[in-house]
């Protein structure tokens, strides 16, 4: 189930191009309105400048083909007129006239092109396209250029293509659905979009669904009045009301009751609500935004959902894509979050190494960012102090993830007789051994080898390593590893 508008956002509908022809010949305009509408662009016309300017600045235009001689004015002298609107359309000059002055006038203007009417059809469908690559890139660029993004890291394309909706929710005032796996960062978008927004100098109100009460729900939401229920001694607020202006964020707005989501709807239909105990309505002016981890339409199959809310809240749908599916990304997460965490475990300088770095590309991150950033957090504080990040300091269920990964891309590899390099199934010469004893096996190779480079020095292996000297021995007593330096 897609709501109608998110369902024209996906596709082309808001990609259609808008066309405006000025001019007073209605020939002409029947004859190139017939070839851009058959390029599928939505095309109109007008025949006088006057009703042009009020057509350019009472809806949108994205591209508009510009007689110079009118009626009721000059075009070329209307061209500073237009560029006063807030999204001025891609101006393409045309004229009757082989006037080169007039072509001059009109590049100086900023007009896209300046053609000849005895031109060759071919002439406005080159020109045409042109102006409209052109305008999709500038304002692709503008709208991601615009975005604050703060805590936004990636220049993946799954979040490239997020940043752009970011900015088309930004930039209107209808209701978002954020959906995600946890740890993708729902809240973190919905605040990129609120700070965008003629709201962002208003309050960004979280109401975590899933984290209150619910006998708590409707008196946090709506508020409630003293005496209104046990416990009641004094009117409060509800968060509905300190969103008035703002943006309303509803965290894991599936967890909601659902008595709570039949008094909510009337609430976003009618932007009035009556506290509890309350006999007066409240207004409140909020912009809203929800987010979920759940399958909202398997919710409405099984009655926990309501289908009249649904439509309500999913007028466009941002999904956020798992970090499995956004790799190039793991490695600048990793690094911004390693300078700019303020926390204590971060503020020793350790140091990721390449080969460390390599490894948390490989893991596909089932918590994703919020997993990422908690097992940074982790190496570094067992690490220690002015370490470097190896392979080793990562957790076993990672570095076992790993290892299996790599096993399963060779067995779908074999050696080329030729080249040495690696196609096809490959089937292993010798049993594999069980997985335990492979990763013992790892470990007495990894002490025997931490000895070696250290040539025994005890304070560098536990350094290197990140152990305690007593962890230490006792693996080395367990692998039978021995320190030549001892004896």
């Amino acid at each position: 189930m897609m709501a109608p508008e998110d369902a024209a956002l996906n596709g082309h509908e808001t990609d259609k191009i808008s066309v405006l022809i000025i001019d007073d010949d209605s020939q002409v305009c029947r004859f190139l309105s017939k070839i851009f509408t058959g390029m599928g662009y939505s095309v109109s016309h007008e025949l006088t400048l006057t009703q042009g300017i009020s057509h350019i600045f009472s809806g949108r235009v994205d591209i508009l083909f510009l007689d110079v001689n009118l009626p009721d004015g000059n075009g070329l002298e209307a061209i500073n007129t237009i560029r006063h609107h807030p999204s001025p359309p891609e101006i393409i000059v045309i004229t009757a006239d082989d006037n080169v002055d007039g072509a001059e006038i009109a590049m100086k203007s900023k007009a896209w092109d300046y053609i000849a009417k005895t031109g060759s059809s071919k002439n406005f469908r080159f020109a045409l396209e042109r102006a409209v690559e052109y305008r999709r890139q500038k304002k692709a660029s503008l709208s991601r250029n615009d975005i604050r993004r703060e805590g936004i890291v990636g220049e993946s394309r799954g979040i490239l293509k997020c940043l752009e909706k970011v900015a088309v929710a930004a930039h209107s005032d209808i209701p978002v659905l954020v959906t995600g796996e946890t740890g993708t960062g729902k809240e973190l978008f919905s605040r990129a979009i609120h700070a965008c927004s003629p709201r962002c100098s208003e309050p960004f109100v979280v109401v975590d669904c899933a984290a209150l009460p619910e006998h708590l729900v409707e008196s946090t939401i709506f508020g409630h009045t003293r005496g209104a229920f046990t416990g009641a001694d004094r009117d409060r607020t509800g968060l509905m009301k300190i969103a008035d202006r703002g943006t309303l964020f509803l965290d894991e707005v599936g967890e909601l009751p659902l008595e709570i989501q039949k008094k909510f709807l009337r609430a976003i239909q009618e932007k009035k609500f009556r506290p509890l105990g309350s006999k007066t309505e409240i207004h409140s002016n909020f912009r809203l935004i929800c987010a979920t981890h759940r399958d909202l339409e398997d919710l409405i199959k099984k009655e926990k959902f309501r289908e009249d809310l649904f439509y309500r809240i999913v007028s466009l749908t941002l999904h956020l894509p798992p970090l499995k599916d956004r790799g190039e990304d793991v490695a600048g997460l990793a690094l911004n979050h390693m300078k700019n965490q303020h926390g204590a475990n971060l503020k020793n300088g350790c140091i990721m190494s390449r080969p460390f770095m390599e490894e948390l590309q490989i893991y596909d991150w089932p918590g994703n960012v919020r997993e990422l950033f908690n097992t940074l957090d982790r190496v570094c504080a067992e690490a220690g102090e002015g370490a470097t990040l190896f392979p080793h300091h990562l957790p076993e269920h990672i570095r076992a993830f790993n290892i299996r990964h790599r096993y399963a891309v060779r067995q779908t590899e074999t050696p080329d007789p030729e080249t040495g390099s690696f196609e096809g199934p490959l089937v292993p010469s010798e049993p594999l051994p069980p997985f335990k004893d492979h990763m013992e096996k790892n470990k007495a190779e990894y002490l025997g080898h931490l000895v070696a480079v250290t040539q025994g020095d005890i304070k560098a292996c536990c350094r290197i390593s990140g152990l305690s000297r007593g962890h230490l021995y006792r693996l080395m007593q367990q692998y039978d590893i021995k320190n030549n330096a001892d004896s």
